[in-house]
């Protein structure tokens, strides 16, 4: 009997999970029965984070808590500072988070993963963004700050000015959204190395190094040229035909997973709606994908394409002034709290995974 192959193993059910439900074909997205748009507009990212590890939000103690952990853990220790100063100026910045999440790994970090081990790496991994940017600029590395909560703090790091409530508040929506999004190829490949009783840090720099593929973490960048080039809301209508009529396809429309409209992109435009009087570059974005909606379903009747995560990431990526280097470091700033998520879960009932292959090779001829 012939053996069949499923390639990339689509559609095939690896795991049994409580953390998130990812539901393509109804626009859906749950972490732990909870809508992660909800989430998204109504809480902190480290109450979410909370959410992912316990399985339930904190109250406002455990919250606290949380919070004081997280600000305890975000200083870089001494010896990736020094990491930091001597890693080759060319080294993209996903290496250098990779190698630097690698370098954290010492003995005291066992199987099983811990959630402290789960805030350490949460909390350093922008913190050590933050402090390579400024290095590479010859600038001073500026310190986390003491009281501003995690995506807040991130943005002062960067900029070293304490950053607009509007700026911390879609920031802080889109951390939430991004954090988690079922087994994707970054989660896969951390639990694939959890699942070995590797330490989470092992588990997590294999994650980082799936997540600097383009094919996964390909940051949205050509939105922002789009929009770059459409400039203004007078020119959106006859740039958006042009494209169509040219038969090119409009960046941050459509979605290999969603076959409707993304449930992230669907709350990023909501909040990013309400501040669209203070950013006008917004403004644009929300104006842009009315219009490119309108015209997709006159030039692509019933093909129903609508805005993924990546073109509203790259509409609040730009207004909180991220360069576009690091919007897949960004990216996996969040993300890291589903892959520690993961991991942990993986432990609780740990099978190791050996999938079989196909060979197709020859046979020795005697």
């Amino acid at each position: 009997m012939e053996q069949m192959i499923i390639k990339g193993l689509e559609g095939i059910t690896v795991a049994a999970t409580n953390i998130s439900l990812v539901d393509g074909d109804h626009g859906r997205l749950v972490y732990r029965a909870y809508w992660a748009k909800d989430l998204a507009l109504q809480h902190d990212f480290e109450e979410v984070c909370y959410l992912l590890w316990h399985g339930r939000l904190p109250n406002e103690i455990e919250l606290k808590k949380l919070k004081n952990d997280f600000r305890e853990q975000r200083r870089l220790p001494a010896h990736l500072v020094e990491l930091l100063k001597i890693l080759p100026e060319n080294m993209p910045m996903m290496s250098v988070i990779r190698t630097c999440i690698s370098a954290m790994g010492d003995g005291s970090y066992q199987w099983p993963p811990k959630v402290e081990e789960a805030i350490k790496i949460t909390a350093v991994l922008p913190t050590i963004i933050a402090a390579r940017s400024h290095l590479l600029k010859g600038e001073n590395v500026i310190d986390p700050h003491e009281t501003l909560d995690h995506v807040a703090n991130f943005l002062y790091m960067l900029n070293g000015e304490i950053p607009l409530g509007a700026h911390s508040k879609v920031l802080n929506a889109y951390f939430v959204l991004t954090m988690e999004h079922g087994m994707n190829a970054s989660t896969f490949s951390s639990r694939v190395i959890a699942s070995t009783e590797s330490d989470i840090v092992s588990a997590i720099t294999g994650a980082i190094g799936a997540m600097k593929g383009p094919l996964h973490g390909g940051a949205p960048s050509e939105v922002t040229a789009m929009l770059d080039e459409i400039g203004s809301k007078e020119n959106a209508e006859g740039w958006i035909r042009e494209q169509l009529e040219k038969g090119k396809k409009l960046m941050g429309f459509g979605h290999r997973i969603y076959k409707t409209r993304d449930p992230r992109a669907e709350a990023l435009k909501e909040m990013t709606s309400q501040l669209t009087k203070e950013d006008p570059w917004l403004d644009l974005a929300v104006h842009v994908e009315a219009e490119a909606i309108r015209l997709l379903e006159e030039y692509k009747p019933g093909r129903k394409l609508y805005t993924n995560v990546e073109f509203y990431a790259a509409a609040v990526l730009r207004a909180v002034n991220m360069p576009a280097e690091l919007f897949t470091p960004t990216f996996t700033s969040s993300r890291v709290a589903g892959w520690t998520a993961n991991v942990m879960e993986q432990s609780l009932d740990n099978r190791i995974y050996r999938p079989s292959s196909l060979y197709n090779g020859g046979m020795p001829k005697d």
